[in-house]
């Protein structure tokens, strides 16, 4: 039996319990945050609708149906009908469009014809049954074919008359020989389409090294480039296996945290130049940006003794070194250039490791002063017993 979760397909066993599939419908909802606003009034009709994996279009709600989210409606195609789910409706419509660029004219947006009728839901279910086989029989015509192309998923069309096919490929590829052979296979409308790794990896879905469900098919939707530069920026260790996601690509996440190192990075001095004093040479090693700390040595390959400055003092001692002139020594005489880390300035303080043992401690004195007292009265009614 097949039933429908949100739009998405998913298999109900015989006992009654749901499979629900991992897939990046998830990344397509959006929340409605007027939904409450009960007495705003809805000043155009334009509807958005989202289809299966990351497909999603703005229709025109010309015959005023009384739609809400979650609904199943047929839409204009070309050619013939579609079968989509109501994502959002009212005024954040609008802000979307702007996200997709999208012009809110209402000539140039395909129509909403119907709610979906039971034939149409029937006919969508026959649709998306059929795209698994589809996919693997187009895979082995491809490799027949000896093309350098990966079919990746295959969509049809609600109405059953027109497929979209999914593929990777590395190089520009000449599938308009493969086009005639699926047509001809399959009977359908052939329309294909180029996806990258990170996109492939959105469809499939899958658990990150963090221990949670891929961003690419969870919430992720636009794909923003990532470059080995933002690791850098963080002194993240450029190890590509680290690096690297399921889908090959530099992981997605290396960008949410650049622009906060960036900010704590602006007041810092360059960290390649060498620290001249009396006592010799010092080169750098490591910084501590939220901490604002630079750790230097007097060996450029070892960091064995190394000592910590102040952005402040780093910058007072290559000024003094463009001057022609050294300091006495790397510190002051008053020591103030590492600061004592204090409770207000631990921004750790609250993830370590040791911060229950005096709890834990606490509890064990407190037990064992439980148990003496109650040896104790249990030898004083003993020995009154026995009296």
């Amino acid at each position: 039996m097949t039933t429908y979760f949100r739009g998405c397909p998913a298999i109900m066993t015989e006992s009654g319990h749901e499979q629900k599939k991992i897939c990046s419908c998830n990344s397509l909802e959006v929340f409605d945050w007027l939904a409450d606003f009960k007495d705003m009034a809805v000043s155009h009709d334009i509807i958005e609708i989202r289809f299966k994996n990351t497909r999603k279009g703005f229709f025109l709600n010309g015959n005023q149906l009384v739609l809400k989210q979650g609904d199943i409606v047929a839409v204009e195609s070309s050619p013939g009908h579609d079968i989509g789910v109501v994502s959002l409706r009212g005024e954040l419509v609008l802000e979307q469009m702007k996200k997709y660029n999208v012009s809110p004219d209402s000539a140039n947006l395909r129509k909403i014809y119907r709610k979906a009728k039971p034939a149409d839901l029937e006919k969508w279910k026959e649709s998306i049954l059929l795209e698994m086989p589809t996919m693997l029989k187009a895979r082995e015509i491809t490799e027949s074919m000896k093309l350098n192309m990966k079919i990746s998923d295959v969509e049809y069309q609600g109405d059953n008359t027109k497929a979209i096919f999914y593929y990777i490929a590395e190089e520009r590829v000449d599938f308009r020989e493969l086009i005639k052979v699926l047509a001809e296979e399959f009977r359908i409308r052939i329309e294909m389409k180029q996806v990258g790794a990170r996109q492939e990896a959105g469809r499939i879905g899958g658990i990150g090294v963090c221990g949670r469900q891929l961003c690419c098919s969870s919430w992720l939707v636009n794909f923003k480039s990532v470059t080995t530069n933002a690791a850098r920026i963080q002194d993240i260790s450029l190890n590509p296996q680290k690096l690297a996601g399921q889908c090959s690509k530099l992981k997605c996440c290396i960008n949410y945290e650049v622009v906060t190192y960036s900010d704590a990075k602006r007041g810092f001095p360059e960290l390649n130049k060498v620290l001249e004093t009396n006592e010799g040479k010092y080169y750098f090693q490591k910084a501590e940006i939220f901490k604002k700390l630079i750790w230097y040595s007097d060996n450029p390959d070892s960091n064995f003794k190394m000592v910590p400055l102040t952005i402040q003092r780093v910058k007072e001692v290559i000024t003094l070194n463009k001057e022609g002139r050294k300091p006495d020594k790397l510190l002051e005489d008053n020591n103030n250039n590492y600061p004592e880390v204090t409770k207000e300035n631990d921004f750790l303080i609250n993830e370590s490791i040791t911060r229950f043992d005096n709890a834990v401690e606490s509890r064990g004195r407190k037990k064992k002063k439980k148990r003496k007292k109650n040896s104790k009265f249990k030898g004083q009614n003993n020995g009154k017993q026995k009296l």
